[in-house]
């Protein structure tokens, strides 16, 4: 219970809730007892006449309270019994219509209470899971599925807030339930009482014994779940080449094994867990069974208990049976829970990696140069980068090039602190950027990625992501500078048309210049550009080129390249080749060097 006790902190902003419930569940509880003793002296003045109290009781005191309540109820029901016979059944047919209706609207209100805080639960988990997503590094996702993620935040909350109405039943209705009904058989008769308790415990061994595997059995459920999620998504994600490769049936052979093994995983969960209910109520009949035999050898031939007793102990005695049978149903879904618990909890309790040092520095503005100094960085084994170093002066352009896998790209990620290096060290102002925190050096950078990452949204907002109060005359400026006001414009709403899932309703082109509009209108000193045209057509890159070259004016430009043609006019071009520097300088310097550098312009067939 160790991981369900951590999500039941999230439950103490609402324990005036869980307050409310359990006094609810109290009187439910109380009244759950009572409506079965006011049977008693009900069935003794009816049909037994030597039980009629004639003569008004006065009360003596604490000790024989339990004695007055009796005999003032036995007082009020005998006088409407002497009055008219048909009248007092009336009344007394009132009054436990009168308790089974406090006993349900106790049950109400308790349901209604702890409704607020399980819904609260689930939104401030959900909260703080998408919050806790938000802010691990990216290393972490790049080892998980997405699909896994989506049904923790989904699936797994949702087996959690169920659970929570089960662990309040389990720890204080059901309990109370039993615990009335105890003492008012007890009352009744001790000796028959304890020779019930006898087959207890053997009933809950046995309901115990049902339940043992479930915790392990859900937790694959819910494994399952995630990986047949993450088969969606990917589909869901790359339905192009799925169906340009005619991979439909491989696909869907995946999907249906997934599916398949789920299915096996359920059927037993679920049988196990049904079988708790038919078991614990043949186990209570049992027991019932028992009473009728021991407890009518009391009535009939010991005559140690009167009749209208009994009937009403057999009624309390079966009012044992529905929260036990709850109680062993909340135990199975408690356990459930538990195990959703843990896959929620192992999400919140990541450890984040990329988080800002103790004194950090908030970095206000952009002075003199990106510094990055003897780094070495290895995403698992293999180092990455190798003792790499480049000076990036303010107001400069310096271009990255070389082969796939040389280390380009990650030079973008350790410089916006994607990831953290190994070894040496990435400085802004002189200050090294794991001593400013990240929201103010990402407020210094602009990034434009090869992949144009857009939202199902309209281009209004969209664009605005790069500033959340920009006006719409600013929206426009930057879409200007970006080259694309030219086709916004002509859209049917303008900036309120929606572009659709990942932007796909437009062209490569237009939604690589929107990413850059996005970058424009942030208007950050330090502009990171990483393979910004490599997925363009000729012309496309015409349109992005241009709008690049209007974005870097006056600005420091890092730009991850790998058409050459992009960077020929950059203030510096750094090759390099499996994580090291092999040639730096100007365009026309490296042409004259006859190495690295002129090779991938010649393989680009670029004069």
């Amino acid at each position: 219970m160790t991981y369900f006790r951590k999500i039941l902190e999230y439950a103490k902003p609402y324990k005036q809730f869980a307050v409310l419930n359990i006094v609810c569940n109290i009187f439910y509880a109380l009244f759950s007892t009572l409506s079965f003793i006011a049977l008693i002296p009900v069935i003794d003045i009816l049909f037994d006449k030597s039980k009629r109290v004639a003569i008004k009781p006065d009360y003596e005191g604490l000790s024989s309270a339990k004695d007055f309540i009796v005999d003032y109820f036995n007082y009020h029901v005998t006088q409407k019994v002497i009055e008219d016979e048909v009248s007092a059944l009336i009344f007394i047919c009132g009054i436990v219509v009168l308790l089974f209706f406090l006993k349900n609207l106790f049950g109400y209100l308790a349901a209604f209470f702890i409704t607020f805080l399980r819904n609260g639960v689930l939104r401030d988990v959900r909260n703080a899971l998408y919050n806790k997503i938000l802010h691990l590094p990216i290393s972490y996702f790049s080892e998980k599925k997405k699909g896994d993620t989506i049904s923790r935040i989904t699936a797994d909350v949702n087996e959690v807030q169920t659970s929570f109405l089960s662990i309040l039943e389990l720890i204080v209705r059901e309990p109370l339930t039993i615990i009335f009904t105890i003492i008012a058989m007890l009352m009744i008769s001790a000796k028959l009482t304890i020779f019930v308790f006898i087959f207890l415990p053997i009933s809950g061994f046995i309901i115990s014994l049902i339940g043992k595997k479930l915790k392990s059995q859900s937790l694959k459920a819910q494994e399952e779940n995630g990986n047949f999620l993450s088969i969606v998504e990917e589909t869901l994600s790359s339905l192009k080449i799925v169906k340009g490769f005619n991979a439909e049936d491989k696909f869907q052979e995946k999907f249906e094994g997934s599916t398949n093994r789920l299915n096996s995983i359920l059927n037993s969960l679920i049988n196990r867990q049904n079988l708790a209910s038919p078991t614990s109520e043949f186990l209570g009949i049992f027991v019932i069974v028992i009473i009728l035999w021991f407890g009518g050898n009391m009535v009939l031939i010991e005559k140690s208990l009167n009749p209208a007793a009994f009937i009403a102990f057999l009624g309390l005695a079966y009012n044992i049976l529905t929260p036990a049978k709850q109680i062993s149903k909340a135990t199975y879904s408690v356990k459930k829970g538990n195990a959703a618990a843990e896959r929620i909890i192992d999400v919140l309790e990541t450890p984040s990696t990329i988080v800002d040092a103790k004194n950090a520095v908030i970095a206000t503005d952009f002075n003199s140069n990106v510094q990055i100094e003897n780094i070495d960085f290895k995403y698992e084994d293999e180092l990455v980068l190798k003792n790499f170093s480049l000076n990036v002066p303010k107001g400069s352009t310096v271009a990255l090039v070389g082969q796939s896998g040389s280390g380009k790209s990650t030079i973008a990620n350790l410089v916006t602190r994607f990831y953290d290096v190994n070894s040496g060290s990435i400085k802004v102002d002189g200050v090294d950027i794991r001593d400013i925190t990240k929201r103010s050096l990402r407020d210094l950078m602009g990034l434009v990625t090869q992949d144009s990452i857009l939202f199902n949204d309209s281009i209004r907002d969209n664009v605005a992501l790069g500033k959340t109060n920009a006006t719409e005359e600013e929206i426009i400026e930057a879409l200007k500078i970006a080259n694309a006001w030219e086709f916004v414009k002509d859209l049917p709403k303008v900036l309120d048309t929606n572009i659709g899932d990942s932007g796909n309703k437009l062209s490569g082109g237009q939604k690589q210049r929107l990413s850059i509009a996005r970058a424009v209108l942030k208007n950050p000193p330090i502009m990171i550009l990483d393979e910004a045209t490599s997925a363009l057509d000729t012309e496309s890159e015409k349109l992005v080129q241009i709008a690049l070259e209007n974005m870097m004016r006056n600005r420091t430009s890092i730009v991850i390249a790998h058409r050459l043609s992009t960077i020929q006019n950059s203030d510096l071009i750094v090759v390099m080749q499996k994580g090291e520097i092999v040639e730096q300088g100007k365009h026309s310097e490296l042409l004259l060097k006859n190495g690295t550098y002129r090779k991938l312009v010649e393989m680009q067939s670029f004069e």
